[in-house]
């Protein structure tokens, strides 16, 4: 009987001593952060398991956790398996190593694809207009037939608008808004006349 009790008692000393040495084993998180991502289509993995589909946001950056729990020492190798249609890469960096505590240094980084965002300039004889989308602002030349703004990202609005009107003409935007698409938009015209 007493021998009983000394096997129970070291048995519970014993799981105290593993409590509180290796209690953190299978609790360990995977994950990091993001940026680049603003439509579906990120797919990660680690080890070659389980897929991770990353859940975009209005800003493109965020923060992902894989669903399954790490012990201490396990290997983690966390690798792209698909990007979004609009980037032209998805980069992993931290992404390999040991566990020892929460894994949250990961990070994911997508370049978005870029298009070329240009018009047509008709009638244009005065000197300083200039056009603006966003913060980009493009001086156009008197005697300009075409003009050139800042690539923009594929997915990303645009408004171009005019900034400064030409000397002693008014000028007018068509197609000027909208949304980046897969190509370049070039359809955007400004046309410019005699200031009334």
């Amino acid at each position: 009987m007493k021998s009983s009790y000394l096997r129970a008692g070291a048995a519970l000393a014993c799981a105290l001593t593993l409590s509180a040495c290796g209690g953190s084993d299978g609790n360990m998180l995977l994950g990091g952060q993001f940026s680049g991502v603003t439509k579906t289509g990120l797919v990660l993995t680690n080890n070659g398991g389980s897929d991770l589909a990353v859940t975009p946001t209005g800003t493109g950056t965020g923060e992902f956790y894989f669903p399954g729990l790490l012990e201490s020492d396990d290997k983690y190798d966390v690798q792209v398996k698909s990007i979004p249609s609009n980037a032209e890469k998805c980069e992993p960096f931290y992404n390999t190593g040991r566990v020892v505590y929460d894994v949250l240094s990961v990070r994911i980084i997508c370049t978005l694809k870029k298009h070329e965002l240009r018009g047509t300039v008709t009638g244009l004889t005065g000197a300083n207009l200039v056009l603006i989308n966003g913060s980009t602002r493009v001086p156009v030349p008197a005697g300009a037939t075409t003009f050139s703004m800042l690539k923009i990202d594929e997915d990303a609005p645009y408004g171009i608008t005019i900034l400064t009107q030409p000397d002693n003409q008014t000028c007018t935007v068509a197609n000027g808004t909208g949304t980046m698409g897969a190509n370049d938009v070039t359809n955007v015209a400004v046309t410019c006349g005699p200031r009334t």
